[in-house]
């Protein structure tokens, strides 16, 4: 078996190996990884933190030690970059734009410097609100991760993965998780409503915030109303989502 880190900023993590394949998720740096299949120009891994699996380039990765992968892995207190854009001083003394939600807490492995500002640890609920504003506008992209571009899972993932509370990859599997409330009155700022299609599959997911209000990616990060129907937009006068169920994961 082998093992690697994300050396770069954002690397795409494609359903085949192949750079016009569908993207289903995206390494930030620092993500460490199990290699499942390597080949020439591929790799086929399952990342460490949401077990997601897809295709990355070669050129875009850097293979570590078992022990290294291991050290990563046993981490509890996890460091992550917190501002939009900060840069990491890289072995050739280069400075590399590096995006929110970076790990940062272990940079040994490629001997690169960081010296921003992070968020180590669990934080308290109230803290998922004051990160999930800091990417209002970012627009949708599907299986990405960052302010500029970002679907609804994404989002949910990585303002909590920030915060030092983890969520897996897709909004179906994050409704697997936690507890199911009532009424969206029991809810509070910070947990998760999810919504379905018509053939009743979750394909949507967004963080509560006070007041009846919704922040979640849909064109882009917004904020709408949401009732016992779902998200109502003000702008479209309509409702664009039905509500599912709402979960306290924290």
């Amino acid at each position: 078996m082998q093992y690697g880190i994300c050396h770069l900023s954002i690397v795409p993590i494609r359903t085949l190996a192949d750079d016009s394949s569908e993207m289903i998720s995206q390494l930030m740096y620092g993500e460490h990884f199990k290699v499942l299949e390597y080949r020439k120009k591929w790799s086929r891994i399952r990342v460490a933190y949401d077990h997601c699996e897809g295709w990355v380039s070669n050129n875009q990765i850097t293979l570590i030690p078992e022990e290294e992968f291991d050290i990563l892995n046993s981490e509890k207190n996890k460091r992550f970059s917190s501002d939009i854009i900060s840069h990491i001083c890289t072995e050739d003394e280069m400075l590399m734009p590096i995006l929110i939600g970076s790990m940062v807490s272990k940079t040994a492995p490629l001997q690169h410097i960081f010296e921003g500002n992070f968020i180590e640890g669990a934080n308290k609920k109230s803290s998922l609100v004051d990160i999930a504003l800091l990417y209002l506008k970012s627009p949708y992209q599907s299986g990405g991760k960052t302010p500029f571009g970002i679907d609804c899972s994404g989002f949910t993932q990585m303002v909590y993965k920030i915060n030092g509370h983890a969520l897996k990859r897709s909004a179906e599997q994050q409704s697997k998780q936690g507890e199911a409330l009532s009424f969206i009155e029991e809810s509070e700022a910070g947990d998760l409503a999810f919504f379905d299609n018509n053939e009743g599959i979750i394909d949507h997911v967004g963080i509560i915030l006070k007041d009846n209000y919704i922040i979640h990616a849909h064109g882009h990060v917004r904020i709408d109303r949401i009732d016992h129907t779902g998200i109502f937009n003000a702008h479209k006068k309509q409702y664009t989502h039905k509500l599912r169920v709402i979960k306290k994961v924290i």
